[in-house]
């Protein structure tokens, strides 16, 4: 495998296994959105409970927090292709099964969260696998140009997908249903065409130390801790998204069409941050540019919560999504360097948890804060708050701060997490 020049914006892209990987990633993730989506409007539809609602997401994200000792070690330790392989055809199964439901008029709610908690389950083994072997496609050289092509491709997803998703299930639940399960079918045989990477195994015997070692690498080296913990508390204290359909209907009078626009605004400036960037990778100074990240996305939130003109939400929104962008390009590469291969998948689970925590605590955070003091002080009061978590991590991490490149790692030499490995 050899790196391309610097500066090829398509750099990642000259590695075929990472292309088949990519757009494997990119169905995948598109097929889950409208899956998602349409999972969401059909419960509404028969049963009419916002508590439903609800629990759509807690059953698909609770899985990944139980599994998180277990899911990492997978990972580490078993071929990461045929782990995202299985997940694809797993999801592709659960699209199946719904589908089948809706075709027989059987769609019950009980049914539909079963369904759904295996789905939890196949993704909460999935998302440490498909982290751990992107770095195992490309090499170091071209990493931080596939961290962003990667997250700009989750992006895309993120907002077409549900725009997808609707329209598909406009016109009927069984096209929705059935082109989110052709679309992982074509995701698993694109992984499975991905020729297997080299590979870091654990050889180590299943223990509370191996299955910890992932805690406890995180803990030890101060720039993974900063980076994993900086998302985790800007994004709990900074998150709006549960309270833009307040702020559609009642602070801005915009009505559906305005939530469309506002839930979009944050993915549209991740978009064209993630273009930019692997067009021009940063070169010097990434520490401070993912500190001035979040303290952009914390000044953009504060920009949105005191708003009530309908552009300038937008635009505060656009801010949002394109400082989050900034700072996860540089975390998650940041991440990708420092984390052996080794322990990879461990640190990914718990990161992913983390991620899913923020997301998760942080619409619970917004909405108990809205309920108690009103959306705009709740939203203006996170906002400034995340403001202060930048200030604090870069004080706190000075490490962190000071780091230079991406390209290629910095003085970051870590000791093994575990002695005995072995090759793939």
């Amino acid at each position: 495998m050899h790196s391309s020049a610097a500066g090829d914006r398509f750099a990642a892209f000259r590695h075929v296994s990472y292309t088949r990987f990519f757009f494997a990633r990119f169905l995948g993730a598109f097929a889950t959105q409208i899956l998602s989506v349409s999972v969401g409007w059909q419960m509404y539809d028969e049963t009419g409970s916002a508590l439903y609602l609800g629990l759509i997401g807690l059953v698909q994200f609770l899985p990944s927090l139980f599994l998180i000792l277990v899911t990492g070690s997978v990972a580490d330790r078993y071929n990461r292709r045929a782990i995202v392989a299985i997940c694809m055809v797993v999801s592709a199964l659960c699209g199946a099964a719904i589908l089948i439901l809706t075709l027989a008029d059987a769609f019950i709610p009980v049914l539909v969260f079963i369904i759904l908690a295996i789905f939890g389950i196949d993704r909460a083994f999935s998302a440490p696998a498909v982290q751990s072997l992107a770095p195992n496609l490309v090499p170091q050289a071209d990493l931080a140009n596939a961290v962003a092509w990667n997250s700009s491709s989750w992006q895309t997803a993120s907002i077409v997908g549900p725009v997808a998703g609707g329209l598909l299930y406009g016109v009927s639940p069984v096209l929705a249903y059935g082109t989110s399960l052709s679309f992982f079918v074509a995701a698993a045989v694109l992984v499975l065409m991905v020729q297997r990477p080299p590979q870091r195994m654990s050889n180590k015997a299943v223990d509370k130390d191996s299955l910890l070692a992932g805690f406890r690498f995180i803990f030890k080296e101060k720039v993974v801790l900063g980076a994993i913990s900086l998302d985790l508390f800007a994004v709990l204290l900074g998150g709006a998204v549960a309270l833009m359909p307040i702020f559609a209907r009642d602070v801005l009078t915009l009505g559906p069409w305005g939530l469309g626009l506002l839930r979009a605004a944050p993915g549209i400036g991740a978009i064209l941050v993630a273009i930019a960037l692997a067009s021009f990778p940063i070169r010097h100074n990434a520490g401070v540019f993912m500190f001035s990240g979040v303290a952009l996305f914390g000044v953009g939130t504060v920009m949105f919560g005191l708003s009530e003109t309908a552009w300038i939400s937008i635009l505060a929104l656009m801010i949002i999504g394109a400082a989050d962008m900034a700072s996860v390009y540089v975390r998650e590469t940041l991440i990708a360097l420092w984390t052996p291969d080794e322990v990879r998948g461990r640190v990914n689970a718990v990161n992913m948890v983390f991620v899913g925590a923020s997301n998760e605590l942080g619409d619970f955070r917004a909405g108990a804060m809205a309920h108690v003091i009103g959306p705009v002080p709740a939203v203006v009061f996170g906002g400034i708050g995340t403001v202060i978590v930048a200030a604090a991590w870069a004080y706190q991490f000075p490490q962190l701060r000071r780091i230079d490149s991406l390209d290629a790692p910095e003085p970051r030499r870590v000791e093994q997490a575990e002695d005995d490995t072995r090759p793939a």
